[in-house]
């Protein structure tokens, strides 16, 4: 096919060129970061000063985020991807809090000097998709100085709002690079496999689910298998919900919002799920700014969040983003949808997680939250606790009865110390 507007077409070397000192550069993170321009701006790097680079969860090729950009490039991240943790620990990079939904108004408000996009090969009509990630890709495109988009293609070309005309971009770079994959947790173990049949405990036949990715979310759906008509109105979800799509467990054929279609804003799987992604039209990718908008998720009849957390307090904070001072990912979606699953009818917002980390030392469930530590959702906002003890439903409860309800879902071998906190606090007996 013949290319629309040839003259835009140049290499990546000459696309990070036109990067200039004192630029602000914004990109898609996640698994979609557009890799050929990524490495382009390394080599470009050293002749650089002054740049500011913003995204979110830095996972492939981030030399924004390497020692070597000290003096040439600052990092900013929304959400603490792999690279991130390390050049926020070092003092390289710096975090700007920020509810997932909130993304696209920040790009906007920002209007970025260089934005670099990821996109699909165009259609016969001109149009590329921004494929496993939209979320706010189109407010960039919008209110950028400078555009320029890797034609990729590995990309998948997803439906949705999530296609641009290739007039739209300033200087379009073919480049192939294969996306990351997310390797699939196949061994859900005890602990996993009791929480996962807990939280499914509490999905109804007909109910639209959002879950994120991981082991915990696996396990749940694993438990899903003899429901009937499942939906999913989600920020991400990955191979396991494939797999119910396949098994005829999800129809979304109930769905009150969007009925017949799954709604996401990013997406990361192995390379199946990206071919089962790809010109599919049951997914509807969307910006975050809708998909996580609390007032789109209650349109949905019988929604259930599931989301996870670090630690919870005593009286029902919780933090899912980091370990004391120590930034370890972001807030997300959680409390977008956390507030939307309860605004829904029928709705049901869950906090899963292992009761101890993973050698059981430390338990989760805490007198008090580390010093330092983010409260992600507040005590006012959650619902369902769940860990391989139980579910308690902290809602309506007085702060006693939280107590109570919390260490009932702690490990056994932390249940004294917090019921000795108990009666310190409360001024009474178990």
């Amino acid at each position: 096919m013949t290319k629309l507007y040839p003259e835009r077409y140049i290499t990546a070397q000459e696309a990070a060129q036109k990067i200039k000192d004192g630029d602000k550069i914004g990109f898609g993170g996640i698994y979609g970061a557009p890799e050929a321009l990524m490495l382009a701006l390394g080599e470009r790097m050293p002749d650089l000063k002054d740049v500011e680079t913003y995204s979110m969860s830095s996972n492939g090729s981030a030399p924004q985020c390497s020692p070597e950009a000290v003096g040439h490039i600052r990092h900013n991240t929304l959400f603490a991807g792999r690279h991130d943790r390390k050049a926020l620990e070092e003092g390289r990079a710096d975090f700007i809090p920020r509810n997932f939904s909130g993304y696209p108004s920040f790009f906007a408000d920002m209007k970025m000097d260089v934005a670099l996009f990821n996109v699909s090969p165009p259609d016969r009509h001109g149009f590329v998709s921004f494929g496993i990630n939209v979320h706010y890709m189109m407010a960039m495109l919008k209110t950028a100085k400078l555009k320029i988009a890797q034609v990729n293609n590995c990309m998948p070309r997803c439906h949705g709002e999530s296609f641009a005309h290739v007039s739209q971009f300033d200087w379009l770079v073919e480049a192939e690079s294969p996306l990351i994959e997310l390797k699939r947790e196949e061994e859900l173990g005890g602990i996993a496999d009791a929480i996962g049949k807990n939280c499914a405990d509490l999905v109804e036949d007909g109910a639209t689910l959002q879950l994120g990715i991981g082991l915990l979310p696996n396990a749940t759906l694993f438990h899903l298998k003899d429901k009937k008509d499942l939906g999913v109105h989600s920020e991400t979800f990955s191979d396991s919900v494939m797999d119910l799509v396949e098994a005829g467990v999800i129809t979304n054929a109930k769905k009150t919002l969007h009925p017949g279609r799954m709604l996401a804003t990013f997406l990361m799987g192995t390379r199946k799920f990206y071919d089962f992604i790809d010109d599919n039209p049951s997914i509807y990718m969307a910006p975050v700014d809708y998909t996580n908008d609390p007032y789109v998720i209650a349109q949905n009849d019988r929604f259930v969040s599931i989301n996870s957390c670090i630690q919870v307090d005593l009286m029902g904070q919780i933090c899912a983003e980091s370990f004391g001072l120590r930034q370890f990912s972001a807030v997300g979606g959680q409390v977008d949808f956390v507030r939307g699953a309860q605004m829904s009818k029928g709705g049901v917002s869950i906090i899963a997680f292992p009761s101890t980390t993973g050698d059981q030392k430390i338990s989760k469930i805490v007198p008090f939250l580390d010093h330092g530590t983010a409260v992600t959702t507040s005590r006012n906002d959650v619902s369902y606790v769940i860990t391989e003890y139980g579910s308690f439903n902290l809602q309506g409860k007085s702060l006693r009865e939280r107590a109570r309800g919390l260490i009932g879902l702690a490990h056994p071998n932390f249940r004294q110390a917090l019921t000795e906190e108990y009666e310190r606090r409360f001024k009474t007996s178990w």
